[in-house]
């Protein structure tokens, strides 16, 4: 790396260089190979801003600048240092470790530029296929699978920069060809040891690509309602109604059954059931309730049903069947329905409310008046 002075510099800067210290002359060569650098850095960012404000929403350019502008920064006055050690005046034992380091260092920052810049791609794809519509099926779909893609990628990134790293080492270099082959001895213990990690690791390939759950899908697990917040290389998060949060590994969904309630389309049928009197009119419920769904945004206008689906020996059971676009709406519908049912049976029918009977048998003896 240490190369004549004398074959770089022009002859006016190289007499300069020499009425200078070699300390002082290596420092201005740092500091200006750094300036230079957060200066073309500043240039570019700014110029990604200036057009990134003229987007009210979403703009590619604005992506790069939130998501590579710490890398750049790290980045550009390392490479142009990296261009000016050859300008430097620094002995042989010194030139090598700061070339090293250097080399170590555009490693790592490199790596950085490409984790963010999956960030950037990952940002398109949610802007391209928003999750803001009754419809999502689709971009359910592919978020589940570039969100997946992302964790593995980084991972990929981070496991190959190590590799990289240590290989630039005479001494360390077969352990980085062992992390970059992943094979031998080693890989067996390590795989015989992490073997629930793997699982969970091959378990989450399977879910992106078959996709029995998505991100924003609907489930009932372990007998909670929730939807699907995050999934990750190992485990999901489901954010419960409540905002609870329940995590559980990935491979959960691949052993055990669980409910998808948005598996194929967000549509979902909701019940509500009642117990009445025999006495209780079915028509007037089923006129009244005809009269309340279709005053409401919550029904989709799919299924309105109103039925007698069991009959016990002191109430009636009344099933109302009804639809909504999603989960959400349905359970608020349901309660619409059930509250004003209620109120109309309560102010309309109230001796059709459930009752229970008691028979008395010889009520006349018990009403004579006692002998003297």
């Amino acid at each position: 790396m240490m190369m004549s002075i004398e074959n770089k510099l022009p002859d006016n800067l190289l007499e300069f260089s020499q009425h200078l210290p070699a300390i002082v002359w290596d420092l201005l060569i740092a500091v200006i190979a750094i300036l230079v650098g957060l200066i073309i850095k500043f240039i570019v960012t700014r110029l990604f801003k200036l057009y990134a404000k003229k987007e009210t929403s979403y703009s590619f350019f604005k992506s790069i600048v939130v998501n590579l502008g710490t890398a750049i920064t790290y980045f550009i006055p390392l490479f142009l240092l990296n261009l000016f050690i050859p300008f430097m005046r620094l002995d042989k034992v010194y030139i090598a470790p700061l070339d090293k380091t250097i080399e170590i260092l555009l490693t790592i920052s490199f790596a950085g530029i490409l984790v963010r810049s999956v960030r950037i791609l990952e940002d398109y794809v949610y802007h391209t296929y928003d999750l803001n519509k009754t419809d999502n099926l689709r971009e359910r779909k592919i978020r589940t699978q570039i969100q997946f893609m992302r964790k593995l990628l980084v991972v990929v990134i981070v496991f190959v920069t190590i590799a990289i790293i240590l290989l630039s080492f005479e001494s360390m270099r077969k352990i980085g060809t062992g992390l970059l082959t992943g094979v031998g001895i080693g890989g067996i213990i390590v795989g015989f040891a992490a073997q629930n990690s793997l699982g969970n690791l091959l378990a989450g390939f399977q879910i992106a690509f078959t996709q029995p759950i998505r991100i924003d899908d609907v489930l009932v697990v372990e007998g909670e309602w929730g939807r699907v917040e995050e999934i990750t290389l190992t485990y999901v998060v489901l954010k419960i109604w409540d905002e609870r949060r329940l995590i559980l590994p990935i491979n959960y969904f691949i052993q055990k059954p669980f409910q998808n309630w948005t598996r194929t389309s967000a549509d979902i049928l909701g019940t509500v059931f009642l117990y009445m009197d025999h006495t209780i009119p079915i028509d007037g419920i089923r006129t009244e309730f005809e009269r309340l769904i279709v005053k409401t945004p919550l029904w989709d206008k799919r299924v309105k049903v109103v039925q007698v689906t069991d009959v016990k020996e002191h109430t009636i059971e009344i099933r109302v069947l009804m639809s909504s676009r999603t989960s959400s709406d349905a359970f608020d519908l349901r309660c619409y329905i059930r509250e004003n049912l209620i109120t109309y049976i309560q102010q309309n029918y109230p001796g059709s409310l459930p009752r229970t009977r008691n028979e008395v048998s010889n009520l006349e003896k018990y009403l004579q008046p006692k002998a003297e």
